[in-house]
């Protein structure tokens, strides 16, 4: 079920920002990375552990950081940190010690993840002139 329900509302969240026009502008899928990685400190910070903040933290970052350099060059990046997310959500629980995750959150952020990334990836070959457009400043 924890499946099920990462792979329907990643489509959900993927197809309703094709539909509405959110996909087009190149911040999405990295803002999104960074957000579902933010997802394990929120946990931290409600279970009281400091020592799993301060990891989740880092690891957040890493992630923020690979969502920073897909953003500003090739969101090819983002699309790989996305599914690097996924391979992280298998492997968490025998790294970090967080006791704030719910026990069914692992298998849920690795099907959004996977399900996302697939999308993302469906974009950029879909799209060619978004995967090749540099960031810019300005109008």
């Amino acid at each position: 079920m924890d499946y099920a329900i990462g792979i329907v509302l990643a489509l959900a969240v993927s197809g309703s920002a094709a539909l509405i026009g959110f996909d087009r502008d190149r911040v999405f899928y990295p803002m999104l990375l960074v957000v579902i990685a933010s997802y394990y400190v929120l946990f931290a910070v409600m279970s009281g552990s400091v020592h799993a903040v301060l990891v989740e933290s880092a690891l957040m970052t890493a992630f923020a950081a690979l969502a920073v350099v897909g953003f500003r060059s090739k969101l090819w990046i983002v699309a790989a940190a996305l599914a690097g997310h996924a391979v992280f959500d298998v492997v968490h629980g025998s790294l970090i010690t967080n006791p704030g995750v719910p026990r069914w959150w692992p298998a849920f952020c690795l099907a959004y993840d996977v399900t996302a990334a697939g999308a993302m990836i469906w974009l950029l070959r879909r799209r060619p002139a978004l995967a090749k457009e540099l960031w810019q400043t300005g109008p």
